[in-house]
């Protein structure tokens, strides 16, 4: 497995590579598009003021907010982000989209507002060569599940029929599960992504924090085994096309989503070993969203200690 992190953006999207690079990445999770108040910790970018499932009911977005405005990518920072990653070992790069982007929203005004931004974000991941585009899949609020779904599907299918393809895919990431949250298990995510269709340009992004808080018990055997025969009778061959590693601070099946550095969380080592052992989920790309910052103890970035702890694994 290529092993890698969510690496900041800041001074210019190109200074990214260069950061993973410093911190031993083998491959690469940006944001492409000016990252508005609330981020969460793993960015280092802005700091975590408030949660996925209050950006998506709205309460925080606002109507005419900047948040909800992109400037065209100019090409002086596309032909820079190019020459840095062609430059590099570092591959497979992917974006992560705004967390603002609510696809299950019932307000109309929202609903419109995240599918023109993902399409913002996609034309961008595009303009980028990015392999992916990383997208929560909404939260259904005050309306129901049903509903929810039904958003999702449109919207994405929306997004895709107005954005050329190009080598970006848009990957549907599982959640917590925390308030109204869709995507917290198999059955919703391979609605999805049955519902949307364009197959070839659609994928999941598996995290494996948000895995755990939503029920799966991927720490032990057993629980893990069960998990992926579930994938391999619900969704595609193939669908999984991204990791997201992350241990938890919540125990099992809390629906709270909360990252904590690899092994010294709920979930443990082994789920790690296990994913980094799967004949599937081994061949793919690994992306770190763990907490920024310095061990106090050793000098060393938790993202060199985190990575060479599931190195140690392989």
């Amino acid at each position: 497995m290529l092993l890698g992190s969510h690496v900041s953006c800041q001074g210019g999207i190109s200074k990214a590579v260069g950061r993973a690079e410093e911190v031993g990445c083998e491959c690469i999770q940006i944001f492409v598009s000016n990252p508005p108040r609330q981020w969460p910790v793993f960015s280092d970018e802005k700091p975590d003021s408030v949660t996925v499932q209050e950006l998506q009911t709205g309460a925080n977005s606002g109507s005419g907010t900047q948040q909800w405005r992109a400037k065209p990518l100019a090409t002086s920072a596309i032909e820079a982000w190019n020459s840095a990653i062609s430059a590099s070992t570092v591959s497979h790069p992917i974006a992560h989209a705004s967390y603002l982007i609510n696809m299950a929203s019932p307000k109309d005004e929202l609903f419109r507002k995240s599918i023109d931004a993902l399409v913002i974000e996609l034309e961008r991941a595009n303009s980028l060569s990015l392999n992916g585009l990383v997208v929560h899949p909404g939260s259904f609020t005050e309306s129901s599940e049903s509903e929810g779904l039904a958003r999702i599907v449109d919207a994405a299918s929306e997004a895709l029929e107005r954005v050329a393809a190009g080598t970006c895919k848009l990957l549907l990431e599982n959640t917590a599960g925390q308030g109204s949250c869709l995507g917290h298990t198999l059955e919703q995510l391979a609605y999805m992504v049955d519902g949307i269709g364009h197959s070839d340009r659609i994928g999941i992004c598996l995290d494996t924090c948000h895995a755990y808080a939503a029920g799966y018990e991927i720490n032990t055997r057993q629980g893990f085994d069960e998990m992926r025969k579930k994938m391999d009778d619900l969704l595609p061959e193939n669908a999984i096309a991204t990791l997201h590693l992350n241990d938890s601070k919540k125990p099992l099946g809390s629906r709270v989503d909360r990252h904590e550095h690899i092994g010294l969380g709920e979930i443990g080592l082994d789920a790690f070993r296990f994913v980094l052992e799967d004949s599937v989920l081994g061949k793919l790309p690994g992306y770190l969203e763990t907490e920024k910052g310095i061990h106090e103890e050793t000098g060393e970035e938790w993202d060199v200690i985190n990575l060479r702890v599931l190195r140690e694994l392989q």
